[in-house]
């Protein structure tokens, strides 16, 4: 079969690693998928569009018939990752790692089929939040010994120097700075050393046969819970933005999740902002500016 990659991965790798490097991998890849699903014994049925935005999800079936998913990421998103902490859950919250395909040069893992068209953005708001919390807090465990995860300060330290341009912008500066000073007094005083799911949220959670909802397309590090919920207070940022009573429904999602999670308050509070504005910043120099707004406008009203 046609091995075409989605416009949406397309898009997303170049806006993340670079035109370059993006094409040079997407040009291999209909023949890393024609020898990965080889040598794994796979039966490709179809590329699942519009799919994710690090890799390629083909839907298969295994030699013995049974549904799966392969997925396919290049070597420059560190799939070995996400293989670590799938393995390490073994299923407990996540989608269940079958197999590794090893020796065909490809970041491939063949993982357990889910319901990709059901995440818990198909539920009403309360109840997607209720589930979501459900389902991240059996992810926060101790990671794995000798483990080669980075840390929350690693990778926002990353994070902060890329922000750091639009200090001197008259429409973002104020809230980068705030976002950035906030950053430094979390780092300071963070003590949790976890397996955090790294981009958790509604999307990254699909129903399935053996659980009701897993989560699928970790970003894994370690540190602490609060910086791993924090992306998921702005789900559906977008509705808050068109809500008359957007800022003070934003305000009150802090503090219901981290009630409901036993964290602290100020600390998601914290990671909620620095999150945002470095999203809105990063929407922002790639030239999506409808994004940049709508998460800046809700980081604002933090």
């Amino acid at each position: 079969m046609a091995f075409e990659p989605p416009q949406r991965l397309v898009k997303a790798l170049g806006e993340t690693y670079g035109d370059a490097a993006a094409a040079e991998w997407l040009g291999k890849l209909p023949g890393l998928a024609d020898q990965v699903l080889d040598h794994a014994s796979l039966d490709a049925e179809r590329v699942l569009a519009p799919g994710g935005r690090s890799s390629l999800v083909v839907l298969v079936r295994r030699s013995d018939g049974s549904p799966a998913a392969l997925k396919i990421a290049p070597p420059f998103s560190r799939p070995e990752r996400e293989r670590e902490a799938l393995a390490h859950w073994n299923g407990w919250g996540a989608a269940l790692l079958l197999d590794e395909v090893e020796g065909t040069g490809a970041g491939a893992l063949v993982l357990e089929r889910l319901h990709h068209e059901v995440s818990l953005r198909s539920l009403p708001e309360a109840k997607a939040l209720l589930e979501a919390a459900g389902t991240v807090r059996k992810l926060w465990v101790d990671p794995p010994a000798e483990h080669g995860f980075e840390t929350v300060t690693e990778r926002t330290a990353r994070q902060a120097e890329a922000m750091r341009p639009h200090l001197s912008d008259a429409a973002t500066g104020e809230l980068t700075a705030a976002a950035l000073a906030a950053r430094e007094e979390l780092v300071a005083g963070g003590a949790e050393t976890l397996l955090l799911h790294g981009n958790f949220r509604q999307g990254k959670v699909l129903a399935g046969d053996r659980a009701p909802w897993l989560a699928v397309g970790p970003e894994p590090l370690v540190g602490e819970r609060a910086y791993d919920l924090a992306r998921l207070v702005r789900d559906r940022v977008e509705d808050l933005v068109a809500a008359s009573s957007g800022a003070s429904a934003a305000r009150r999602r802090v503090n219901k999740l981290a009630d409901s999670l036993d964290l602290d308050r100020d600390r998601l509070h914290g990671w909620t902002l620095f999150r945002a504005v470095e999203s809105g910043t990063r929407a922002l120099a790639a030239g999506r500016r409808q994004e940049a707004e709508l998460l800046l406008e809700f980081a604002s009203w933090l």
